[in-house]
């Protein structure tokens, strides 16, 4: 328990740097360049400020800390019931990363359909997308209906996964938690108008405040491109760059500046976790570990062999919410076992050793991959994933570098055209510049076209790599195979299933537009800096004082 607790206190550390900051301005970073002896934070050398080497991410709302390493994938499986072998055991390294601690439960659904209704009134279609297809709960042999009408909404179930939900739907909302979550960053900090103040000071009965006075919603790319500067807030740090004027709108005020990646502020993406990270999270195979060897290998996310609790208070309790058997969801009236005849609140049961709830049974959660049978087969060893597809977000404005926004303010991302940096005459050639025009080499018939740029030896670049090295034909789908470029793996086991389905190194697929009242999803966060966790009671080299350093003072 010793080694356990030392890892809950390290996600919990990280999770309390990353808030304790929020406090404060942007710490600079003092001194000057090692490289070049010049001053940082200096207004009359170019005013160039790096932000402070203290600054230690922290995870976004709702995450914990998963410190990465090496392990095999695949390993927990030992047996294959289904005859399928589609995860047969390698070797690969995970890097450090951060995940929901629960599943994405039905009342943090409806706070992403109030908001939609809220900002989009008049835009039904923007609504009726996002909403769960809650007729997965009908059967024809079964009398679901108090599900499909109550599932989602009633309060009773609040806390339950949300299902119906595709794996679309899941990314979509993936996107719009990236922009909530820093948008309350920004406001909450000063460096935004806060919602208070873009409502005019207070809110008259019956209007809406999210968002009020703004043109658009706040999107975070746009906002790190200097594309929102109408709602500076009045706590931007100041701007040393001797040539700005942006004072943030107050006249005789020095000059400010918008937040950027730089300072360490926002946090990165949520995202759905990879097929890799997801079965090394649930295995937290960490909790065994002791000086880099394993004790104990790990069938289900907690140890032993069995499904069943091995504590004196708890013993016989099923540790998961699973069918133990055909008619047996949850045990016996009187002395109920699982206590779950479908679904359970996301809490429910004990978290693994990393902290994560319900990472068997309950609902199986969708994973970013696309399925290949044979993904063993061609796989990096490092992050391993299979579903890339490379964009670029599209420049409305070349000479000022601004992006091209759609209806909901989010930056229009097209195909990535080559594997490696452009050429500046190559952006140029088929850009507009500020006043829209359009070169005239770009409205050429061969400017035109979709054909990306030529790749090495004359062929084309593809920027779709989901099928990577593989054969399926994607016209045969539905004939002769199940399997596509939109066939998405999901793991996990369900409240349906029985306990095979509980191993992580399970896995089964779904077309990415369809769901199942089986099926939720929780999210992931890239984790930035050091992959170390906590360095407490661990061997660490004492770094030297810089000689360089000493010869520059």
């Amino acid at each position: 328990m010793k080694r356990i607790s030392i890892l809950f206190t390290a996600g919990f550390l990280a999770l309390g740097i990353g808030f304790a900051g929020c406090k404060k301005g942007v710490a600079p970073r003092k001194g000057s360049s090692s490289k070049t002896g010049m001053s940082y934070n200096n207004k009359y050398n170019g005013g160039f400020q790096p932000s402070s080497n203290k600054i230690k991410p922290g995870p976004g709302p709702g995450l914990i800390t998963i410190e990465g390493g090496t392990y095999v994938m695949g390993g927990s499986l030992n047996q294959d019931l289904t005859y399928e072998y589609d995860n047969l055991r390698r070797k690969v390294t995970i890097a450090s990363f951060y995940m929901d601690e629960t599943e994405v439960s039905n009342v943090d659904w409806l706070e992403y359909l109030y908001w939609i209704k809220n900002n989009f009134p008049q835009d039904k279609e923007y609504y009726y997308n996002a909403l769960p297809d809650t007729l997965v709960w009908r059967r024809p042999l079964s009398y679901n209906e108090p599900y499909v009408n109550n599932y989602l909404r009633h309060p009773g179930f609040q806390d339950y996964p949300v299902v119906g939900v595709t794996w679309e739907q899941a990314n979509d909302y993936s996107e719009w938690r990236t922009d909530r979550v820093n948008e309350e960053i920004l406001r909450s900090r000063g460096f935004m108008k806060t919602y208070k103040e873009m409502a005019g000071g207070g809110a008259p009965s019956g209007t809406t405040v999210v968002n009020a006075g703004a043109k658009e919603p706040f999107n975070t790319d746009i906002y790190l491109n200097g594309q929102i500067r109408e709602q500076d807030g009045k706590k931007l740090p100041k701007d040393l760059n001797p040539n700005s004027s942006n004072t943030g709108g107050t006249a005789g005020a020095k000059p400010v500046r918008p937040i950027r990646m730089e300072d360490g502020v926002l946090k990165q993406a949520y995202r759905l976790p990879t097929e890799a990270e997801w079965e090394y999270a649930a295995l937290a195979l960490a909790g065994n570990t002791e000086y880099e060897n394993i004790a104990d290998g790990k069938i289900y996310p907690w140890n032993g062999l069995g499904v069943r609790s091995p504590k004196k208070k708890t013993q016989g309790m099923i540790l998961a919410n699973f069918k133990r058997s055909g008619g047996d969801n949850m045990g016996v009236g009187g002395f109920l076992n699982d206590k779950a005849e479908f679904t359970a609140s996301v809490r429910e049961f004990m978290p693994n050793d990393f902290g994560l709830y319900n990472m068997a049974g309950n609902v199986n959660e969708w994973v970013a991959d696309v399925y290949r049978k044979l993904s063993f087969e061609d796989f990096e060893d490092f992050n391993p994933f299979r579903g890339n597809v490379y964009v670029n977000k599209r420049l409305a404005d070349k000479d000022n570098f601004q992006y091209a926004k759609d209806k909901y303010g989010r930056p229009i991302k097209d195909a990535a055209p080559s594997g490696k940096k452009q050429k500046w005459s190559e952006i140029n050639a088929t850009t507009p510049d500020s006043a829209g025009n359009v070169p005239a080499a770009a409205t050429t018939p061969a400017a035109t076209t979709a054909q990306p740029a030529p790749g090495i030896a004359g062929k084309a670049y593809n920027n779709d790599f989901r099928g990577h090295l593989d054969t399926v034909n994607n016209q045969l789908y539905g004939i002769t195979t199940l399997v596509n470029d939109r066939s998405r793996v999901y793991k996990g086991g369900s409240w349906n299933d029985r306990a095979y389905w509980l191993n992580p190194a399970t896995r089964r697929f779904l077309q990415q537009d369809e769901s199942s009242a089986e099926i939720g999803f929780r999210c992931a966060m890239d984790r930035i800096g050091a992959s170390e966790i906590s360095s407490k009671g661990k061997p660490q080299f004492k770094q030297p004082k810089s000689k360089a350093m000493q010869k520059a003072k």
